[in-house]
């Protein structure tokens, strides 16, 4: 496939990521996941009890596998697009409903787009946790909230900001600095507790029960879908690989397979140790005690702590890469204000960057809690799988012959509609129901549609002014 690109009336300079990744760069970077589970395991084992919130990470995990092996065709098919999975729904299904394009774009940008507050909001509860547990101090000023954990989460939220400002290769630098560090609080969370006297997996519990029990299920399997279904990560960075074809396809199924294994095994090791009772009184830092009494003693609890934040650093980083380019693309692709789709001098998605600043910031104060943020950005998350997971059938049948240098067995065609059933009414009965989990409500879903709405009007706003101006569309399919 040519990479040479002749520009179109109205489209001055095709822009474009320079070419720097290999595929164990975005391996490094897919390695978000594993750190990403932290956010919600505690959460899903106090309502889910142990065995139940292991069996479902395991379910989760599974699906993601296979639905992460179906992008491999797709990102090959695509190797010139940063958008990721949200650009596989573009191409599927702009023939038939284009206003799709934004729908997937941006409910792919955002979960991805808002994970600074997210854990950033984590990281403050963490810091406050372990060294100032008295800063306990909260202000309101309407719907703004203050407090210690939130400062530091606007800290951190600046401070990324600027490495990524700063360029890609040191970024990278701080990736696989992160990455590393990471390696050492799985050891102690997978290996440590099987070898400790506290382990005691037979006192976990399983809280899923008849029909009120499978409802539970899949409301939490729609939590779980952005943590375990992030694995794609490495679709959106495509087009800066030095070989988008090997290095995509290579990234991805690495990436899978490392990530069912931790899936699987944490909930399971840590969960045991820690005991359920201990987690459901303070799920989203009972890993700190359980630090301390693994590795014997406050001082290495106050270094794996550190390894703790190191490693949701590298889940921050990853996001503010993977989310700037995904806007990039958009704002390139005409999918929404195409002012956001320029690179600087340097090649960076300085404006794309500059968008998700704000919107961080916004939700950290308004929103705060790390699993609200989540469940807000879950609803389009899920639902841009569903396209485009869905689309891998369409484009097998609108384009035949078009080149696809990885070729699944043709059972994947089938397995693909079956799946885009399955994420679709997570989707559904997830997008209603995740107040059984105890975060979100009327308020998060309301901000979901809010902003998928909001998408869909900037790009009919942009294709109106397109159309005024004499700016073709770039695909026949998008006249229609």
């Amino acid at each position: 496939m040519s990479t040479d690109v002749t520009p179109q009336a109205g489209h001055a300079v095709e822009e474009k990521l320079p070419r720097k990744l290999r595929w164990y760069d975005a391996f490094a970077m897919s390695m978000t996941m594993p750190a990403a589970l932290i956010a919600t395991l505690g959460a899903s084992i106090a309502g889910l009890g142990g065995w139940g919130a292991a069996v479902l990470w395991a379910i989760s995990m599974v699906i993601a596998f296979v639905v992460n092996w179906i992008y491999i065709e797709l990102s090959t098919m695509f190797p010139e697009s940063s958008g990721g999975i949200a650009g596989f729904a573009a191409e599927a299904w702009k023939s038939r409903a284009p206003w799709l394009a934004p729908v997937a774009g941006v409910g792919y940008w955002l979960p991805w787009g808002s994970n600074l507050a997210t854990y950033g909001a984590l990281t403050g509860l963490i810091i406050q946790s372990q060294w100032f547990p008295d800063q306990t101090w909260e202000l309101s000023l309407g719907p703004i909230h203050l407090s210690f954990p939130i400062l530091i989460g606007l800290g951190v939220i600046f401070v990324l900001y600027g490495i990524n400002v700063i360029g890609v290769r040191v970024t990278m630098t701080f990736v696989y600095i992160t990455a590393a560090i990471l390696l050492i609080p799985l050891f102690v969370f997978i290996v440590l507790p099987v070898f400790s006297s506290g382990w005691n997996p037979g006192a976990l519990t399983w809280k899923l029960e008849g029909w009120e029990g499978l409802h539970t299920a899949v409301v939490w399997l729609y939590v779980m879908a952005w943590t375990t279904l992030g694995v794609e990560v490495c679709t959106t960075f495509a087009s800066e690989y030095r070989d988008p074809v090997k290095d995509t396809a290579r990234a991805i199924r690495a990436a899978a397979l490392f990530c069912l294994g931790v899936f699987f095994l944490v909930p399971i090791t840590l969960g045991g140790f820690a005991g359920e009772e201990a987690i459901g009184k303070d799920p989203a830092t009972f890993f700190v005690g359980a630090f301390a009494k693994l590795v014997g003693s406050d001082a290495a609890a106050n270094v794996m702590v550190l390894c703790l934040i190191a490693s949701l650093v590298l889940v921050m980083l990853t996001s503010v890469a993977d989310s700037s380019r995904v806007l990039f693309n958009m704002g390139k692709e005409g999918v929404t204000v195409r002012a956001v789709g320029k690179l600087d001098r340097r090649g960076i998605p300085m404006r794309a960057l500059n968008v998700m600043l704000v919107l961080n910031i916004v939700l950290l104060v308004v929103l705060q809690q790390p699993l609200a943020i989540i469940v807000t950005g879950n609803l389009g998350y899920v639902l841009t799988h569903v396209l485009a997971v869905s689309g891998f059938a369409l484009l097998r049948k609108d384009r035949p012959d078009a080149v696809r240098p990885i070729r699944l067995p043709n059972i994947f065609v089938p397995i693909s509609i079956v799946l885009a059933i399955l994420l679709a009414v997570i989707v559904v009965v997830g997008a209603t129901g995740f107040s059984i989990t105890g975060y979100g409500g009327v308020l998060e879903l309301s901000i979901a549609i809010g902003i998928l709405a909001l998408g869909v009007v900037i790009w009919a706003f942009v294709r109106a002014r397109d159309r005024r101006s004499g700016v073709p569309p770039r695909s026949a399919d998008e006249s229609l």
